[in-house]
């Protein structure tokens, strides 16, 4: 019966009203994040989770609220972002271009200060394959002459 009560306590989901808001999609590596922006007072789940029980280490929450900081609006939007798939800097990085498609969505004339710190554009590097005969993408095996 502890258990129970115990596991509870830990996934402390929150239903969250988000009816008027701008949604948008933001892709990196294997990771997708769908995000809904609305006015608000700054705070920011991913989830169900808020951020910093989600992204346990601080590079990461440095990283999803970084087009907040650049637009100077960190406490005026309420952020709801669902993520799947890939490792947790791939999912920061989905985070990162789905506010900023979503801000932009709802203010238009804060896509001049993301478009010069480069917020707007898919980062499009993948996880090169790996070759035959090789013993990583490129990384060969040691070569003998005799």
């Amino acid at each position: 019966m502890e258990n129970i009560s115990n596991n509870s306590e830990k996934a402390k989901k929150i239903k969250l009203d988000f009816k008027d808001s701008k949604y948008a999609t933001g892709r990196r590596k294997q990771s997708i994040a769908k995000v809904w922006v609305k006015k608000g007072s700054g705070n920011i789940h991913v989830n169900g989770l808020k951020m910093s029980e989600y992204f346990k280490r601080p590079v990461h929450q440095i990283i999803v609220t970084r087009p907040l900081e650049i637009t100077e609006a960190a406490a005026n939007y309420d952020i709801k972002c669902s993520v799947k798939g890939g490792g947790l800097s791939g999912q920061a990085g989905a985070i990162i271009l789905g506010i900023s498609k979503a801000l932009i969505a709802h203010d238009e004339t804060l896509k001049k200060n993301l478009k010069k710190d480069k917020l707007t554009t898919r980062d499009s590097r993948v996880v090169e394959r790996k070759k035959y005969g090789h013993r990583k993408a490129r990384r060969s095996f040691q070569f003998s002459k005799r």
